[in-house]
């Protein structure tokens, strides 16, 4: 994060675009330009797989 920018506690959807080992990475529903963001596979539910769909608020991920 760069000086200045403010953290998005969301709430975000986001579909899980690819999962990499221990990462998954994100393409965010309402912002599908934006780049994909990669997380931990721990900080995500154990049910994920491709094409889930994944909700974001006050950092912490849970099933749509």
């Amino acid at each position: 994060m760069e000086k200045g920018e403010i953290m998005n506690f969301g709430p975000i959807e986001y579909i899980v675009s690819r999962i990499d080992g221990d990462y998954a990475y994100l393409q965010q529903i309402d912002n599908p330009q934006e780049e994909l963001k990669c997380v931990a596979r721990a900080l995500l539910p154990e049910e994920i797989a491709e094409g889930v769909k994944l909700h974001y608020e006050m950092m912490e991920y849970s099933l749509c």
